[in-house]
Order: structure tokens, then sequence, then C-alpha cells
């Protein structure tokens, strides 16, 4: 009996150790798959693509040399092409500023906002983009992205419409349309530059300042530090006037509405140094994210608010900034994401602003919380290059319309209580040099319509800020 319990109690000794054994590797293993789930977890954070959108301000098509220009020098520009996807056929949903950027922050067209012209330093002081209004920082934000402006805002003077309360962490700039470039001050005498909703000046030029605060920017909210994506919002003032180099005087004094007149013949010198120093600063950027190792995993989107005015160039498009021709509002466009955008890809594909949005939330794979989103998102076009739904695109602009139903394009003026229609074949006629209403009678009916129809949805229970 004594030698059974001996071997019963080896038994059992066997089977505790056995049994404790297993017990030690399930909770070794769900510790090390615990582990695994939260790098896994932490990598997905980590690969949520930063962004980065710079816009130019009334930069036109033909202004860099990567869309044709031999004058002006943009090499860190056309880097960006060479190494991303150069748009032919993009389009700022204004043919002016204000406008557009409030396509831009609401992903829809400009008119539901009330913006749809420009919100002047003269007679729009007290008005501006709704607190209301769902912006791009604002769903950015909410999926946790830090999130900066710096540079031109155009979307409200007064404090209460500030970016700062719009989604955005951070503003420094002006809130105006456009500032002296040195002394800070815009086109009514008011000094314009801006920490957040406060008055608070940083000596040097404008183009410069942008620049810089958002390297301070890329270098402070690094994911790798804060564990967070960011979302940089650049608006330069670049090449808007006035027309002034780095080592110009100041053109404007405080109290003093306008303008010190710039010399005709030196407007060209003066415009081609700056769009040069707004492409210098362009190579700063993408140079910070390759030093801080971002360039992976960060998209950078380059694009223009409206066409050129008749200092710039608009190509070979017909028109000028503030005109619904193809020369106020298809302007050059560039998308950047290494690895992941076929390099020197060129799309032909139309895309308007208010794409922005919700394309960059495809991304993160999340929806916009507007009920009311007019842009689509391209996400799957910049990845693998495939063809956007067909869609009508409109443009507005105070007495001018513009509809595009795939190459059509019809485009009418109200002038003294008539109106002009035009019609035009953009895949035989980018210039829109020849009117063939007269000869398609029932496509003219069918772009009015459309237009008509366009116009009782987007103005419907608005209230116009500024047209």
């Amino acid at each position: 009996m004594h030698g059974i319990k001996i071997v019963l109690g080896m038994m059992i000794n066997k089977i505790l150790n056995t049994v404790c054994f297993f017990l030690v590797t399930l909770i070794t293993l769900n510790s090390v798959f615990s582990q695994e789930n939260k790098s896994i977890d932490n990598d997905r954070k980590v690969l949520k693509p930063n962004f980065i959108l710079i816009m130019a301000d009334d930069l036109g098509y033909g202004d860099i040399s990567c869309y044709g220009n031999t004058y002006i020098n943009t090499p860190n520009i056309d880097r960006l092409a060479m190494e991303g996807i150069r748009f032919t056929d993009f389009h700022s949903n204004g043919a002016v500023c204000s406008p557009t950027r409030a396509a831009l922050l609401t992903g829809k067209y400009q008119q539901r906002t009330g913006v749809g012209g420009v919100i002047t330093a003269a007679s729009h002081r007290e008005v501006g983009l709704a607190i209301e209004e769902i912006t791009i920082a604002n769903e950015l934000k909410k999926h946790g992205y830090n999130t900066g402006i710096f540079g031109k805002w155009h979307l409200g003077y007064d404090p209460k419409f500030n970016p700062s309360l719009q989604g955005f962490d951070q503003f420094k700039g002006f809130v105006s349309g456009n500032v002296d470039y040195h002394a800070h001050i815009d086109q009514e005498g008011y000094f314009d530059w801006w920490n957040n909703t406060e008055i608070k000046d940083d000596k040097g030029y404008t183009t410069d300042l942008i620049t810089e605060y958002g390297l301070d920017f890329i270098e402070r909210n690094n994911p790798k530090k804060t564990e967070k994506p960011f979302f940089l919002y650049l608006p330069h003032e670049s090449p808007h006037y006035p027309f002034q180099r780095r080592t110009d005087k100041a053109l404007r004094r405080v109290g003093e509405r306008g303008t010190d007149p710039v010399p005709e013949d030196s407007i060209a010198g003066i415009y081609k140094e700056m769009v040069e120093v707004l492409d210098e600063g362009v190579g700063k950027i993408m140079q910070k994210l390759k030093d801080t190792g971002l360039d992976r995993n960060t998209i950078v989107i380059f694009c223009s608010d409206n066409g050129a005015s008749q200092n710039g160039s608009n190509g070979n498009l017909r028109g000028f900034k503030a005109g619904l021709y193809e020369g106020g509002h298809r302007v050059p466009a560039i998308a950047w994401f290494p690895l992941k955008f076929a390099a020197g890809a060129v799309s032909e594909q139309p895309v308007l602003t208010m794409d922005f949005l919700p394309t960059f939330l495809d991304f993160i794979e999340k929806e916009p919380e507007s009920t009311v989103i007019d842009g689509l998102s391209i996400k799957n076009h910049l990845l693998s290059n495939e063809a956007l739904p067909k869609r009508d695109l409109f443009w507005n602009f105070g007495n001018k319309n513009a509809v595009r139903s795939d190459n059509w394009k019809l485009v009418t003026i109200k002038s003294d209580g008539q109106e002009a229609v035009e019609l035009f074949d953009l895949s035989k006629d980018i210039s829109e040099n020849n009117n063939i209403a007269a000869y398609y009678p029932k496509i003219v009916k069918q772009l009015r319509k459309k237009l008509k129809n366009w116009q009782k949805d987007v103005f419907k229970g608005v209230e116009v800020i500024s047209e």
C-alpha cells in the first residue's frame, strides 16, 4: 500500500506540474498576443497618414516649370511632380480667393456656405464662414489629428470667425485677402497678423514666415513624439499682389488705405522672384519630411486657389482670375505620397478643391459628418489610377455661370439685362476660342437646365455672405 501511495503521489505531482506548465504557457502566450495586438494598434496609429496641403494664391496654370513655364524656375515643385501625380484637369471651386477656401474646408460647393464671392477688407469685416460649418480640420481633429494653419485665412476678419475656432489647434498669419509682405497691413490700412485670436506681429517676409511656421509645426507635431498624426494647411500669399521682393520696402502704412505703386516694368521680375521664393519654401518643407523620416507616411498636396491675374500666366487657357473661362479656375495641382502614388504620373481626371475633404477622410476610412458633401473621394484614383465617376461640374461668380458635362462646357454672362451664352468642346478647344452654341442648341438647352437645377439646389435657404 505504501508503494502505491508513493506512485500515486508521483503521478499527481506530474499532472499538477503539467497543468501548471500549460497555465504558465497560456498566460505567457496571452501576454505575447496582447503585446502584439497593442503593437499592431500602435502601428495603425503611426500608419495613419499625415496631410500637408500647400495652396498658392493666384498661381496660374502656366506659372511653374512643370506646366510649361520657361521663365520662372520652380525645381522643388517640379520635383514634387516628378515624384508624384501632376493634374492637368484640376480646378479651383472658385475663380477668386474666398469661395475656393470655403469649398476646400467644407467639401461642398461654396454657394451652400454663402461665400460666393470675396470677403473683402472694405465691405465684409463683420461676416465670415459660419462657425457651424464642419471643416476639414474639425473632421480630422475628431479622429485624433493635430491641426495647424499658417498663412492666409480670408474667411472672416472678426475674431469670432478665426480658424482657431474652426478646428485648427494653431493659427498664425493673416485673415484678409492680402497683406503687405513686410509690414503685414491689409489694403484698408489695418494691421493683420495673428496668433490664433490675438494680434501679434512676427517680423519677416510673409512667404518665409509661412514656411518657417510650417517647419516648426512639423517638428513639434512629429507623430513619433506626439503619437498623433497631423494636418498642416499652408495657404500662401504668393504670388498675389502687392508685388514685393524679400528686400523691398513696405508699400502700406497703418491707418492709410491703398498700396504704393510699383513700376509696371518691374512687376514681371518681382513676380518671378515671388514664385521662386514660394518654390524654395516647398523645398524646405519636403526636406523637413525627409530629415524627420516622415516622408513615407505623409500625403502632400500642392495647388492654387484660382487662376492667375494678368500679371501671371495661365498658359494656353483663356481668361484670368475672376472669370469662368478655363484660365480662371483650371490650376496647377500635384499629389505626392512616396511608394503609394505613382511617381511621374499625370492625371487627366477632372478634380475640384472640394474633393480634398472626402479624400482625406477616405484615407483614414472615415465618412464626413456633414449630411451634404458635394466633393468626392479621389483616393482610389490616386492609388491605382481608377477612373472617377462621371459628374457635372459647376461654377458661379457674380454675373457669370459655367457648367461642365464631360467635354462640353457652357458659359453664361449676364450684363445690362442681356445674357451671352457660349458653348465649347474642351476636347477639341481647350483655349475656348470657338463658341459653337449655335450648332448644338439641344446641348445648350440641356446644360442650361442642369445649371438652373444646380442653382436652385445650392442657393436654397442660404444666407449670402459675399457674392
